[in-house]
């Protein structure tokens, strides 16, 4: 099984592009996650909404042009829901958890707490929703993916400049301390399954052209519970894919 997650700055845009099409095309994903959509469904027309051979999957925000998630699965889902459980965070269109028959699929958009400390106080509340959520899943004998834009980069591996960064929201201690709460928790970071080293990004900032000089950060994740680990046989980062300030990335199952 091939899923492939990617943010993609506006889903019309990628459309209008071809990056969407062409993505579907050469990857053939079984399932394909898209964060930051920004667009409901029914703005959306022909095979953008209904890609042939794939049920399509919506959450979006009630406010227009903002944030979103779609999953496109070539198999019809067993279940699909939009908030994390006892919570109210689906306003803004960024949960979709689709039940597969061998695990739950988190395609998650998450907050991003640059704007304020309003906002970052949100991203923290929603990552421990978040794991609340995927937690209790694993502890009813349900295997769990989480995967999107997780708005942090882990370690100083994940960004090519930290120092700098120190005090940005994006890289605060308090933030890359929920993504060690999820590792502790038996949750994996895939990528790092295959690769120690730094200087891989999934995020650069368009203005500054940072792409080109690789001048990035890793923000984008597959986070699975350890039941599942012996099924990982890959999870590269897709940055042959243009389109979007994020770059496509990937996981493989056995």
């Amino acid at each position: 099984m091939k899923i492939i997650s990617w943010n993609v700055n506006g889903i019309r845009a990628v459309a209008r592009k071809g990056t969407l099409q062409e993505v579907f095309l050469h990857e053939q994903p079984d399932v394909l996650c898209l964060q930051e959509t920004k667009a409901h469904p029914d703005q959306l027309t022909g095979n953008t909404r209904h890609p042939k051979g794939y049920f399509s999957y919506f959450s979006w925000a009630e406010r227009k042009g903002y944030s979103g998630v779609a999953t496109f699965s070539r198999d019809e889902v067993i279940s699909v829901r939009t908030d994390f459980t006892d919570t109210h965070f689906g306003n803004e269109g960024r949960i979709l958890v689709t039940e597969h028959p061998e695990f739950l699929l988190y395609n998650i958009y998450f907050p991003n707490g640059k704007a304020s400390g309003e906002r970052l106080s949100y991203k923290m509340a929603f990552y421990e929703a978040c794991l609340r959520d995927a937690a209790a899943q694993v502890e009813s004998g349900n295997n769990v993916i989480i995967c999107g834009d997780v708005n942090t980069a882990h370690t100083e591996l994940d960004l090519a400049r930290p120092k700098e960064n120190a005090k940005v929201s994006g890289f605060l201690p308090e933030e890359r301390a929920w993504i060690d709460r999820l590792i502790d928790a038996g949750f994996a970071d895939t990528f790092r399954l295959f690769e120690k080293d730094g200087g891989h990004y999934s995020w650069w900032d368009l203005k500054s052209r940072a792409r080109e000089r690789n001048v990035g950060w890793r923000i984008d994740y597959f986070f699975v519970n350890e039941a599942l680990l012996d099924r990982v046989a890959a999870s590269p980062i897709l940055t042959d894919i243009y389109g979007s300030d994020h770059c496509p990335i990937c996981l493989k199952l056995l």
